[in-house]
């Protein structure tokens, strides 16, 4: 009997899922990048390839690894490439805090809060609205967000994979909006600061640096995946008919009430501390020798007020919930949030070498010049470079799975190239993310995306990735478009990107 022939979609998917296969772990990938960088630096060198320094006017030269010289900065510098990669720190400690929250329960309980008292009539909004802060947290809106949400849709009589959908489409789909910084601020923020640096020894890249852009994209793709749930998803849906049985959400107890609580309580008085530190001229949370709000700690230390916040507000939920009967308990959650970072751990330590190397031999800087020199000959104007830059992440996106290592790999190729075409790290940056976002919920190459097909198939048996993607695909679309639009007005109003963080460099 002949097969059914394979439409252009199905084709499409699995031309991507065996190119995504055929990639080495992402470790590997970094180990085999370090090693190519070395053998091309010899190569290169060899054959006096150079470039003028645009802003400088000297003459700028690769620097061999294989020399001798290279031989020994490699040995001599391995461990400290390691230790000073700049994401590295950052990650863990805002982790460690995170990590008390998910331990207490105290983000499941604020989810459920939120969904228990929303009207039935904001049920979708309210879900992709809680997918989109949920990123916050890093996986907790995968694995308690989404199949809550389908449990939700099933009991107020909407088809539970559309759901499943809404809840996604938030979580994954809008990975690069927030109103609060997460874990991924950062982690990405470090990366581009290490490849500004390849122009500029000085430049500093603030976490916070696409903030604006985030908190406002927050409510466009809450408006967006709200609009493709309620007028493409469910109708293409139609009734559920299947198996499973709508499940009651059963209130929070009054114990985690209380939990919840004794957490306002805390927030509200840390929110108070940092007003008092922040409002004065001369505040505490002001420098002493710039008291600008740009040059403050509280920016500046960003990452150790999400590690404090978090870790205050979730011990005064689990002492009032009573999950935490002592500091054991404090030391279990951080302990557990550390336990899941292994493989990064290992990642970073392969990235941190690649990224030092690729630094040192000046072949970012040289592919940098080059590149901004074609590009400027090729004129292709702001808006349609930009775009570019978003459409070239979105395809990446689709075989290389992880945020980070795709900006460990780019970061250095085009945050030189965009800064000597004129552009800020922060605005560079603030492309990649809007490209990473838009195909997470249709790559396989996304470390939860299999996670996702499982929770598809508890409602219908038959779904597989084919099923996944043909949901998800319109939210693709849709976020790409409405995106790149208020990203285009963006520019146009010349607005910063995030505090501290214009849109132009100048060389």
């Amino acid at each position: 009997m002949s097969q059914p022939k394979k439409s252009v979609l199905q084709k499409f998917l699995i031309i991507v899922e065996r190119g995504g296969n055929a990639l080495p772990h992402p470790s590997a990938l970094f180990a085999i990048c370090a090693l190519l960088v070395i053998v091309l630096s010899g190569i290169l060198s060899a054959l006096n390839v150079q470039a003028i320094h645009p802003g400088k006017g000297d003459v700028i030269t690769v620097f061999n690894l294989l020399s001798k010289e290279g031989f020994h900065m490699i040995v001599n510098k391995m461990v400290t490439n390691f230790t000073g990669f700049a994401p590295l720190g950052t990650v863990l400690v805002a982790l460690m805090g995170i990590g008390i929250a998910e331990s207490t329960g105290l983000i499941g309980s604020l989810i459920r809060k939120v969904i228990t008292k929303a009207p039935k009539s904001w049920i979708t909004a309210v879900v992709v609205f809680l997918g989109i802060m949920s990123n916050t947290a890093s996986e907790v809106g995968y694995v308690v967000l989404v199949p809550l949400a389908a449990v939700i849709f099933h009991a107020v009589g909407k088809h539970p994979i559309a759901g499943l959908a809404a809840a996604f489409a938030g979580v994954s789909g809008g990975y690069s909006a927030n109103l609060l910084l997460g874990t991924v601020d950062p982690l990405l923020s470090g990366l581009t600061q290490e490849a500004a640096r390849i122009v500029n020894h000085e430049y500093s890249v603030n976490p916070a640096c696409n903030y604006y852009f985030m908190f406002v994209s927050t409510f466009l793709l809450t408006f967006l995946g709200t609009w493709v749930t309620e007028k493409i998803v469910i109708p293409r849906l139609g009734p559920y008919t299947g198996h499973a049985q709508a499940e009651e959400i059963k209130p929070l107890t009054k114990e985690e009430n209380r939990g919840l609580k004794y957490a306002f309580v805390a927030t509200l008085i840390i929110t108070i501390l940092i007003l008092w530190g922040l409002l004065p001229s001369d505040g505490f949370l002001r420098d002493l020798k710039d008291p600008s709000l740009l040059k403050s700690p509280f920016l500046s230390g960003i990452v150790a007020f999400l590690f404090l916040a978090a870790a205050i507000v979730a011990i005064a939920y689990g002492i009032g919930a009573g999950k935490i009967k002592n500091e054991k308990d404090v030391i279990s959650g951080m302990d557990n949030s550390m336990k899941t970072l292994g493989g990064y751990i290992v990642l970073v330590f392969f990235a941190a070498q690649f990224v030092a190397y690729f630094g040192w031999t000046n072949i970012g800087l040289i592919v940098a010049v080059k590149g901004a020199a074609l590009m400027k000959a090729l004129n292709m104007g702001t808006i349609p470079l930009l775009i570019g830059l978003i459409i070239f992440s979105a395809i990446i996106n689709l075989f290389m799975g992880s945020a980070s290592a795709k900006w460990a790999i780019m970061a250095p190729v085009f945050v030189p190239m965009f800064m000597l075409l004129g552009y800020s790290p922060e605005l560079t940056q603030g492309c990649y993310r809007i490209g990473d976002s838009v195909t997470n919920i249709i790559s396989p190459m996304m470390s939860y995306f299999a996670l996702i097909i499982s929770f598809f198939e508890r409602y219908e048996k038959k779904s597989g990735i084919g099923t996944l993607v043909a949901t998800m695909l319109p939210y693709s679309v849709v976020f790409f478009l409405g995106w790149a639009v208020m990203f285009i007005a963006w520019i146009s109003f010349g607005l910063p990107i995030g505090p501290g963080a214009p849109l132009h460099y100048t060389p």
